[in-house]
């Protein structure tokens, strides 16, 4: 009887001893613990002043966005910042181009006044006629060759904008046939002439 008693006690101080966590074996655990907490902490108390600084500063947070494209670039759009070789401005060919231009602008006044007298003109043989892209933009480039790099970043990006709004007047002149151009489509034609004779003279006030 004694012995059988001895053996359950045995097995039952066995069996608990398997189930109780060494105290060393927790405190290790909770200071493991306590460290990834910290960590975490830390990231994410860091990553809150990174996004809080970023905020503050706008150039630097669209760069990280967006990357370095556009960050910085030094682009000239104020004629009287430009820098200009007047040797290379007066030659024949730019003097030309220059010409050429003008004649553009020119004929957005025609397609306005066209437009002004009836509003149902269709000015696309005009346009398509007049405004060859190629020739056009041989133009702009020949005028260019006068500005320097800083400058010429400035005024391609005209270039581009002449390019789209022709585009855009295209688009906005066509009709279907039997069909009168509302008021509404007339306004944007209008739009569109306004906005591609501010272009050309925005670029014009850079041989001026």
């Amino acid at each position: 009887m004694k012995v059988s008693t001895l053996i359950a006690i045995t097995l039952y101080s066995g069996t608990v001893g398997a189930f109780v966590v060494p105290q060393n074996a927790f405190l290790r655990s909770t200071a493991l613990k306590s460290q990834e907490s910290s960590r975490s902490d830390f990231l994410v108390q860091c990553g809150g002043l990174i996004g809080a600084a970023l905020v503050g500063m706008p150039e630097v947070a669209s760069a990280a966005k967006y990357g370095s494209f556009g960050a910085g670039s030094p682009e000239v759009l104020d004629p009287s910042e430009a820098i200009i070789d007047d040797e290379i401005l007066g030659s024949e060919s730019v003097q030309n181009a220059v010409t050429d231009v003008k004649r553009y602008l020119g004929g957005v006044r025609q397609m306005e006044d066209a437009l002004a007298k009836n509003g149902q003109v269709d000015v696309g043989p005009f346009l398509r006629k007049e405004y060859d892209f190629v020739k056009l933009r041989e133009t702009l480039n020949v005028v260019n060759t006068a500005f320097d790099e800083d400058t010429q970043r400035g005024t391609d990006r005209l270039i581009r904008n002449i390019m789209q709004d022709i585009t855009e007047l295209e688009t906005a002149n066509r009709q279907k046939e039997g069909i009168p151009r509302s008021d509404r489509r007339l306004e944007i034609m209008q739009g569109k002439l306004a906005k591609l004779a501010k272009a050309f003279e925005d670029y014009l006030a850079f041989t001026s």
